[in-house]
């Protein structure tokens, strides 16, 4: 996995290097004398997420099936009519499950229909970015382009923490039913024990790469759509990555939710829908049928085990504030 990582931080450390030596060029041309301006920005917008519980090879229907809301703030300044630079804080939700993902195909997805895994995750996401502009600003912040489609990418630090709904109905137990709880500190795949990976971090990087276009509307602000995908380095912004775990590593409320395949409710839902009934009526019906089920409740992997780490794609509408800045006015000779 780690060529991956290398080719892509290689890949922005090209582009930057190449929109920032073009822009330096054109800054050295004599009739340039463009005037730096800064900006700050607030937008709101929707969330993706693609994992082990929405997998990259159906990503039409992970981009549609839940998406979830952000909020993001953010300071940019234009340091020439093509290159700008931003910091931004963004607080996005992402969520995934199981039974809504795969209740309508469970000839494909039978495996991930019955594991019966669910999550949401609040993400905290602090990035700085590089943005190169397709159409130049003028000399200064009062004469910007009227219509500026752009494209960004950088690095980004997100923290975060996964959670889930206990047990629903008769498969509580002596848990309280339906209770969003937080997975990373359960361990849900043994994490920590012996002959398992460490407790994976709550805090990891990402980096996000998106176009967008920006509209001005009057001198002071600007109206914008943005779209951008974040690679992170962490295969459990769903809590899910590897292997079921041993049953007896498992302590206190881990037994219910590591394994919830024979759980008979899809527990995100408040009224929690019965998902094993089918299950039950296709084991049932003998043959194939039968065999696929044993399969899916025998098979030893919980995640998905994909080329592509977690991921998720932020949409953003959002308006501009332009701090007003100094007139440099010719010198008088």
């Amino acid at each position: 996995m780690k060529q991956y990582h290398y080719l892509t931080v290689g890949v922005l450390v090209s582009i930057f290097s190449i929109l920032t030596s073009s822009d330096s060029e054109a800054q050295r041309r004599p009739n340039t004398n463009f005037l730096p301006y800064s900006s700050v920005s607030f937008g709101v917008g929707t969330s993706h997420y693609y994992g082990d519980l929405a997998g990259y090879r159906q990503f039409i229907k992970a981009t549609y099936i839940m998406p979830r809301w952000n909020l993001g703030i953010g300071y940019t300044r234009q340091f020439t009519p093509h290159f700008a630079a931003r910091a931004s804080f963004t607080w996005a939700r992402i969520a995934g499950d199981d039974y809504t993902f795969n209740k309508g195909n469970l000839d494909k997805n039978l495996i991930q229909y019955t594991r019966n895994l669910h999550f949401r995750n609040d993400l905290k996401e602090f990035a700085v970015s590089g943005i190169y502009n397709f159409v130049a600003d003028g000399r200064n912040s009062g004469v910007r382009a009227k219509l500026t489609p752009y494209i960004f990418g950088g690095i980004a630090l997100l923290a975060h923490s996964p959670e889930a709904r206990t047990p629903a109905g008769t498969d509580a137990g002596e848990y309280e039913a339906q209770k969003w709880v937080k997975l990373q500190p359960l361990h849900t795949e043994g994490q920590g024990q012996p002959g398992y990976e460490k407790p994976y971090s709550l805090v990891t990087a990402a980096i996000p790469v998106g176009f967008g276009l920006r509209y001005r509307l009057n001198e002071n602000f600007n109206l914008g759509f943005e779209i951008g995908y974040r690679y992170t380095f962490t295969d459990y912004l769903d809590d899910v990555g590897g292997p079921y775990a041993d049953p007896s590593v498992l302590q206190g409320l881990a037994t219910k939710m590591g394994d919830r395949r024979q759980q008979q409710f899809a527990a995100r839902y408040k009224n929690a829908p019965d998902r094993y009934t089918i299950l039950t009526e296709m084991y049932n019906a003998g043959g194939q049928s039968q065999a696929d089920v044993l399969n899916a409740l025998q098979t030893p992997e919980r995640g998905a085990n994909g080329l592509l780490r977690d991921g998720y794609i932020l949409t953003s509408f959002q308006i501009h504030y332009i701090i007003p800045g100094k007139i440099k006015c010719p010198p008088i000779k």
